[in-house]
């Protein structure tokens, strides 16, 4: 496993992607930075993070996703990892929310980017981006913001969480590039955050309504029971949860 290591950089993503143009990389190439001057989150938001106090890392996979139809496999590959490394450190009360972000339970602790290219040759890769929150105090202006050390009261080596996070990752693929699909859907379904529970949702247009999550699709679409019983299906930019 290569990873290299970065004081700055406008996005790991970013410096990973242009990487990719130049020559080949290596799978499980990881790019990780002290800071990251234009971090992206979902839905185009900005991932604040402060200087050495977190990590904003990337990694590149390839040869794992045979088809477009299976895309969103990887995101619960990742999650799950993620799930597992903030489990074995001991931060309370892990849900995951759809599509990817880890919460303690209402304060979001990391949360990932996924990026994939389709190339000619049928060839799927993908350069995943991810933020966790390890030894940050203080998130001003983010109420629903944690981090490992808030909640566990424990400074944790950054190397070394991501060397336990690398690992979870890794080992959920063997040697052919192949994982167990339904094992992995089966955890990430069971500890989907607000599961079961009524809640309010909006659209794009503000508009507001009443509704409880149900599942969630292969192709990662959230289904959502409305009022009238009707189970709906959502993707990403099409809803969000207001709790």
């Amino acid at each position: 496993m290569n990873i290299i290591k970065l004081n700055a950089t406008s996005s790991t993503n970013t410096f990973l992607k242009e990487m990719c143009g130049v020559h080949a990389v290596e799978n499980f190439t990881v790019v990780t930075a002290k800071f990251q001057t234009e971090g992206r989150g979902q839905r185009g938001s900005i991932w604040n993070s402060e200087s050495d106090k977190n990590l904003t890392f990337s990694v590149f996979v390839k040869n794992v996703l045979d088809s477009p139809l299976a895309i969103f496999d990887l995101n619960v590959l990742v999650t799950i990892s993620l799930f597992e490394t903030l489990t074995a450190l001991g931060v309370p009360d892990l849900k995951i929310k759809w599509p990817n972000d880890i919460m303690s339970a209402n304060s979001k602790i990391s949360g990932i980017l996924i990026e994939n290219s389709f190339r000619t040759d049928g060839e799927i890769t993908s350069i995943v981006g991810i933020g966790l929150n390890v030894n940050q105090k203080e998130f001003e202006g983010l109420d629903q913001a944690t981090s490992i050390l808030l909640k566990t009261n424990v400074v944790h080596d950054l190397d070394q969480v991501l060397k336990v996070f690398m690992e979870n990752l890794i080992s959920k693929f063997d040697d052919s590039g192949r994982y167990d699909a339904a094992k992995y859907w089966s955890i990430y379904k069971k500890n989907l955050f607000k599961r079961g529970i009524p809640m309010v949702f909006e659209n794009p247009s503000q508009f507001k309504f009443m509704g409880i999550i149900r599942d969630v699709t292969r192709m990662g679409q959230l289904v959502v029971e409305v009022e009238s019983g009707e189970h709906k299906e959502f993707a990403l930019k099409e809803i969000k949860m207001r709790f």
